[in-house]
């Protein structure tokens, strides 16, 4: 399998501080160099920066049917190992999160088999964490 390389990604976010606690204390996330309007997280190895948007302009609620639910777009989020992906839901699950689409095994028995779930940051932004039964079938069709 080829070396996968840390992305940095930038998110637009409401307000600083409660987005700030949400990656940090929900999340678990290790919180790098910031200012008054951006924040940098270690996002499970990558790179994500907070900003601050000016606008008031909501997110888009667009989704698309993917194996029998309605997936958010735009989102993000990473893979993990199966005991991450375990151990992370039962975190948010503990901690109150309002899932989109609960924790659980997608395309079973097919090529590319796969855990996932989504939720909302605080600013609405969409998050998908998912882990492969097999994680060499990544990139697989």
């Amino acid at each position: 399998m080829q070396q996968l390389h840390p992305f940095h990604l930038a998110i637009p976010v409401n307000s600083l501080e409660p987005s700030r606690t949400f990656y940090r204390e929900t999340l678990g996330c290790e919180e790098g160099r910031s200012s008054d309007h951006w924040v940098d997280f270690n996002f499970f190895g990558h790179q994500l920066v907070l900003h601050v948007k000016e606008s008031s302009e909501a997110n888009s609620e667009n989704s698309n049917p993917v194996d029998g639910k309605e997936v958010p777009i735009p989102h993000f989020g990473v893979v993990l190992s199966m005991e991450q992906f375990e151990t992370l839901g039962n975190t948010l699950k503990e901690k109150g999160i309002t899932f989109i689409i609960e924790p659980y095994i997608r395309f079973q028995g097919k090529t590319g088999e796969q855990a996932t779930m989504f939720f909302k940051d605080p600013s609405g932004n969409a998050l998908e964490f998912k882990a492969f039964k097999n994680r060499n079938q990544l990139f697989a069709s």
